[in-house]
């Protein structure tokens, strides 16, 4: 449900339509529970991603968590990781993660696509640590607005980053629900 969310909303035609993109369901210590049928190098590389995201930032309901550095579990630049907790009622600390990792068309960089020839890592475009880019539902603004500034067509990159929150929220709810329903049973 979260890809196929992460799909339907997105601007670019990297995730809508190559289908670039990958979604998974991780427990409290940020190991994979569950995956969708996506790209496995994604797939393999996520979970240090959410390790990172989880020991560098402490996220509470409504958070999202925003990464791709190659160095703490992203696979290359453009390819742009959102984690978010999931906090079940009545508890305070999260109990699962969920996440997406999408190919963006464009991070900054020396050449269009981020793809070009670099002698290092910062030709490729903008390394983004652990960086909280919703805290309790909002969007850090100021925060997009510096990504943005640093991207070609930004535009369609919001559009893209909003998709992918709006996949991470399917999939917070739906484990919420899924959780919240065995407990009645």
């Amino acid at each position: 449900e979260m890809g196929a969310a992460l799909m339907r909303s997105s601007f670019s035609p990297n995730i809508r339509e190559r289908r670039d993109l990958s979604c998974a369901l991780f427990d409290a210590n940020g190991r994979m529970i569950g995956q969708a049928a996506h790209l496995p190098v994604h797939l393999g590389a996520t979970p240090m991603s959410v390790r990172t995201a989880i020991r560098s930032c402490e996220m509470e309901a409504g958070d999202v968590v925003l990464l791709n550095d190659p160095y703490d579990g992203g696979t290359h630049l453009p390819d742009l990781s959102l984690v978010s907790p999931v906090v079940l009622p009545g508890e305070s600390e999260p109990r699962y993660y969920v996440a997406n990792r999408a190919h963006h068309a464009d991070v900054g960089g020396a050449a269009p696509g981020s793809m070009a020839p670099a002698a290092d890592v910062h030709g490729e475009g903008l390394r983004i640590p652990p960086t909280k880019l919703v805290r309790r539902g909002e969007v850090n603004r100021e925060l997009l607005e510096v990504l943005l500034a640093n991207m070609r067509v930004p535009r369609e990159r919001e559009g893209d980053l909003l998709a992918q929150w709006s996949a991470n929220r399917v999939g917070v709810e739906r484990r919420s629900l899924a959780v919240a329903s065995r407990r009645v049973q």
